[in-house]
């Protein structure tokens, strides 16, 4: 299969969307289809086979995310040439509206990744008084039912869209990774390097450092188990908006805490096998790939609860949920006190098959030859059903949804 993927966000830009996609692109070539990417510039970014970049710039508030402003005809000519078979978007913004318009015009079928719950990032954005999370529920509703189908990283994701009134077929596909060697050696030379101690418990939380990662709840448990444990030992990986404030709360409260910044993709993984527990408290996780990545390395984590978590926390040795702000430190003081005691056994490869990489470019293969079958069967036009789609959403966001039709 043919499959072309369009993305506003993709490496070198460090996030979850352009983790899932290099994954997914990386299996579905093992299994021999062929994958471009059509992806916006990037100051950093080298020449790469394969990747099709779109003048782009800056998205507002979003300083290290960006917005393509051309490219439509140049997409277009690449994708027909290539004989592409499907579209897939994971963007609701200029590439995936350009990703949109290649597949009506080459009348192909098009699946759409809903990534990115927004309800939760509308402050960033004039700080709330441009968008508000009623417009957000719009334009994803307008966007998804565009769509031929919808992948959703996980079930609540697709409750939500239900909820929005997206019609269209919905598949919920886990995003996997790849399952990782544990590198004892790697291990132990990293913590050497880095100054920690054999005896030292190693606490980690890696993310994008801004509001809805909630990493000041994790520094406020760290205060707390300090106070018993002076063997505890935080980093705190990635660097965003809010790395300041964190690192100003840290000399108020006189808590030694490693911030390492910036990780390389292809170093993460090293984060996760320095550590002993991986911290979460994030509140806007559809799907959470810091979880996986940390479990596939063998860590566990302690995080905050949601449905998604508990769909994957099967074994206990992946890990403690905890419910509350107040509760996080004394969960993950139990975890710790378990691990000491030898009661948790470590996490074995054999338990993660279900979030492998491997199943999840497997799934998301057997949705496209889903949706390509349902397509064969439907005669319609995708250029006029796309333009006639955009015109009935901004006349339902300018007049409603009750208009005479």
């Amino acid at each position: 299969m043919k499959i072309g993927m369009f993305t506003d966000t993709y490496f070198p830009q460090l996030s979850g969307v352009s983790t899932s996609i290099k994954t997914l692109t990386d299996e579905l070539r093992k299994q021999g289809h062929q994958v471009i990417i059509f992806t916006t510039t990037d100051p950093k970014a080298e020449e790469e086979q394969d990747i099709v970049r779109l003048a782009s710039l800056p998205f507002l508030s979003f300083a290290d995310r960006r917005i393509a402003y051309r490219g439509f005809d140049r997409c277009l000519k690449i994708a027909r040439s290539m004989d592409l078979d499907l579209i897939h978007t994971h963007t609701e913004f200029s590439v995936g509206l350009t990703g949109h318009y290649v597949a009506s015009r080459l009348k192909i079928p098009l699946v759409h990744t809903y990534h990115t719950m927004y309800e939760n990032y509308t402050h960033y954005i004039m700080d709330g008084m441009l968008l508000q999370p009623s417009h957000v529920r719009a334009l994803s509703k307008q966007y998804c039912n565009r769509a031929d189908g919808v992948i959703a990283p996980s079930q609540l994701t697709q409750d939500t869209l239900r909820d929005y009134g997206v019609t269209v077929p919905i598949q919920v596909v886990p995003t996997g990774v790849p399952i990782q060697a544990v590198k004892i050696d790697l291990r132990q030379d990293l913590r050497q390097k880095m100054g920690i101690q054999a005896e030292d418990t190693v606490l980690l939380t890696l993310s994008r450092l801004s509001k809805e990662k909630n990493i000041q709840e994790v520094l406020e448990a760290y205060k707390e188990l300090r106070q018993t444990n002076k063997n505890l030992q935080l980093l705190v990986a990635g660097d965003g908006p809010e790395r300041e404030a964190l690192e100003l709360y840290c000399r108020k409260h006189h808590l030694e805490v490693d911030f390492v910044g910036f990780v390389d993709h292809e170093h993460v993984s090293d984060y996760y096998q320095i550590a002993d527990l991986y911290l979460n408290a994030s509140q806007s996780e559809s799907q959470g790939l810091t979880y996986l990545e940390s479990l596939v390395n063998r860590c566990p984590i302690i995080a905050k609860e949601n449905d998604y978590l508990k769909s994957i926390m099967v074994k206990d040795s992946f890990g403690r949920l905890y419910t509350n702000q107040e509760t996080l430190a004394e969960v993950t003081a139990e975890f710790l006190a378990e691990q000491a005691a030898g009661q948790i056994a470590p996490i074995q490869a054999s338990d993660l098959y279900e979030l492998s990489s491997e199943k999840f470019a497997d799934e998301v293969l057997a949705f496209y030859q889903k949706i390509q079958e349902a397509y064969a069967k439907e005669e319609h036009d995708l250029f006029d059903v796309f333009f006639n789609k955009i015109k009935q959403g901004v006349r339902e966001l300018v007049i409603g949804d009750k208009i005479d039709r």
